[in-house]
Formats: C-alpha cells, sequence, structure tokens
C-alpha cells in the first residue's frame, strides 16, 4: 500500500516485543504515521507452572513503541485463546490427526478475537508477517514473501475474506537479513533477540508436554507395517505423527512412522532411512478455505508444512471443496489434519488451505 494511501488510515500494530513486529512499528513511523500498538496475551494457561517469556515479551514491545511514540495497549485474549485454538488442537490430536495450532491463531486471535475486542477501531491490522498483498482485477491476494525461508504465507492461508482486507504487512517485502539490519542499524532494543520457535504461546514448554497436560498418556503396540512384528510400546499415538523419523526411542531402526489405528491404537512403522511407505504422490484435501473467491487452477504448486520449498503438481476436483492432488514427485510425511496450502504455478498467488484427508 501506498504511503498516501495510509495516511487516513487507523493501524492496529500487533507487537510482540521480537524483532519482527518492532521493526514494522519503525516501517510506519519512519512513513510519518504514529499507529496505535497491541500486545496480545494469549498464555500460558497457569503461569507459576509453565516457563514462559511473556513478561519479557511485554517489556520489549513497552519499550519499542515509547521510542516511536506510539500508545501500547495490552489485550487479553487467553481465554479466546485456549477455548478455541487449544480446543481445535486437542480435538485434533485425539482423533489422530496432525493439527497446525499457528494456522489457527491467525485466523480465530490475531485477526479474530482481537478484532472482535479492538480491531473494529481500525482499517487496517499490521503484524510482522513475511507476506505480502497485491491488488490483482479489483480483488485482494495473498502474495509470497521474497526470503523462502521466512514465507509465512501457509501460516495465513485459513484467515477469511474480510480479515485479509484489513491485513498489512510492512515488512513482508523483505528478506529477513535485511530486517536484522534494519534494527541493528536503528538500534531497537531487541535488535540481536532470537526469533521465537514453535508454537507461539509455549514459549520454551515441548509441544509432548503440552500434549500430555491435556490427554495423559495412553500406551500400546508399535508393530513393524510389513510384518506385523512388535518392536516397542508408544506412551500415546497423540504424541506421534504421520512421516515422524526423530525420537521414536526403538531399536534396530531407523523407524519412520506411517499409520495410526485409532481403533486399536497401535502405531505402525516401516524400516530404512528413506523408506518408500513414507512417501505420497497422490493424496486428498477437503472443506477448502478461500482467501480470495476464484476458482482453482489445475496446475498448481503447494506446501503441506513450512518448507523453503514449493512442490508442483495437478489438481482434480472431486466435490466442493473437496480435490486431489497429484505431486509431479514424492512427497515425504502427508499426513491426515495437515493442511495443504495452494498456490499458483509461478508460486505467487496463495488461494487458501484445505485439510488433509485420511
Amino acid at each position: 500500500m501506498k504511503d498516501e494511501e495510509l495516511q487516513d488510515k487507523r493501524i492496529a500494530v500487533l507487537l510482540s516485543g521480537g524483532v519482527d513486529s518492532s521493526v514494522v512499528v519503525y516501517e510506519l513511523a519512519s512513513r510519518g504515521l504514529h499507529p496505535d500498538c497491541f500486545y496480545i496475551k494469549i498464555g500460558p494457561e497457569e503461569e507459576e507452572e509453565w516457563d514462559c517469556s511473556s513478561e519479557e515479551d511485554l517489556e520489549m514491545a513497552t519499550a519499542v513503541a515509547h521510542r516511536f511514540g506510539c500508545r501500547l495497549q495490552v489485550v487479553d485474549c487467553h481465554k479466546e485463546y485456549w477455548s478455541q485454538v487449544t480446543k481445535y488442537t486437542m480435538d485434533k490430536v485425539r482423533a489422530g490427526f496432525t493439527p497446525n495450532p499457528d494456522v489457527m491463531c491467525n485466523r480465530l486471535i490475531k485477526f479474530g478475537a482481537f478484532d472482535e475486542k479492538m480491531g473494529h477501531n481500525y482499517d487496517l491490522i499490521a503484524t510482522g508477517h513475511y507476506a505480502q498483498t497485491e491488488w490483482i482485477d479489483g480483488q485482494k491476494w495473498l502474495t509470497t514473501s521474497p526470503d523462502p525461508v521466512k514465507d509465512q504465507t501457509d501460516f495465513l492461508a485459513q484467515i477469511y475474506d474480510w480479515q485479509l482486507r484489513k491485513a498489512l504487512f510492512p515488512i513482508g517485502h523483505y528478506m529477513k537479513d535485511e530486517v536484522r539490519q534494519i534494527a541493528e542499524r536503528e538500534h531497537l532494543v531487541n535488535a540481536k533477540r532470537k526469533d521465537s520457535q514453535g508454537i507461539c504461546f509455549l514459549g520454551k514448554i515441548k509441544y509432548n508436554d503440552y500434549i500430555k497436560r491435556y490427554l495423559g498418556e495412553n500406551p500400546g503396540d508399535v508393530l513393524e507395517l510389513e510384518t506385523g512384528k512388535k518392536i516397542g510400546e508408544h506412551k500415546g499415538l497423540w504424541f506421534h505423527t504421520i512421516g515422524q523419523r526423530h525420537g521414536l526411542g526403538f531399536g534396530g531402526g531407523p523407524w519412520n512412522v506411517v499409520k495410526k489405528d485409532m481403533a486399536n491404537n497401535v502405531l505402525y512403522v516401516t524400516k530404512g532411512y528413506e523408506p518408500k511407505k513414507a512417501w505420497s504422490k497422490e493424496f486428498k484435501f477437503h472443506d477448502f478455505h478461500h482467501l480470495t473467491p476464484a476458482e482453482l487452477p489445475t496446475e498448481v504448486t503447494f506446501k503441506i508444512r513450512h518448507t523453503p520449498e514449493f512442490h508442483h503438481a495437478r489438481l482434480e476436483k472431486t466435490a466442493e471443496g473437496c480435490y486431489t492432488v497429484f505431486s509431479d514427485y514424492l512427497i515425504q510425511g502427508v499426513a491426515p489434519g495437515q493442511f495443504c496450502v495452494i498456490y499458483d504455478k509461478e508460486h505467487h498467488r496463495c488461494f487458501g488451505s484445505g485439510e488433509i484427508t485420511v
């Protein structure tokens, strides 16, 4: 969006305390704008029991907002996060699927609960995502960042069209190194702070510890797919994902997780560093969510997880919102519950995403 188009807009910045959202504030301030900044409080559920960096995050956010003369307000979305995103995650995990909480956090919290509480007072909601938007033939599209490693369009592919219309990504045209350079040049307080890793609210907490807290353990057999031979026991199917190769702890491997039998509580694995049964060229997804109203093309690129690579494929529509993906080559670890994110064949425009089916 051009500078002159921003001048009369009411802009809210979601300021996390990290370097990316801090450079967002700098970028807007350098254009003569004074956005209102908001720190979203989402977790953890019981702070005395969980190791969380939220206090440091808020201190950083406060310092950055003060530096650029912007108002900072804390918005408590804690209940919404735990009632919506956590419920989504636990329901999927319990059913044997592979969910993505960060995808739903963008849809339900950052552009959802926040908008309900505060965003209705603003024309635009700016975040530090590595993504861009473009107006093409009168429609606003989510488009990819030039940094393939940091591109976050896959995390945004489930937001609603009205949320996309309000979204502003001021650093989306930069490479990550450039953002760091800006932060260091401007002597931002968090210029050298490391990026957060993992699920947005867990801090240093391990994902499996988070699952164990809410679902507990449910031991069962681990069988070799080809022979049916028992090679060990698992503590719960929800601690494992299709395609998992690390942290299994079974001797005689390496082993790859290839199947989960939820009815009988059995985990199936196969042996080898690159076993063929852990790879797929064809799979289905359903409930496709359109970011921008448009028919999906036949020739596309896609992602099923957050990686720099885009995979080329052909789509075949089987029902409304349901498609079969015919990949040009084998894809490792295709798992039910993952989001398949669809792009044009130049991997520029993001059409949206659908959930991979069984």
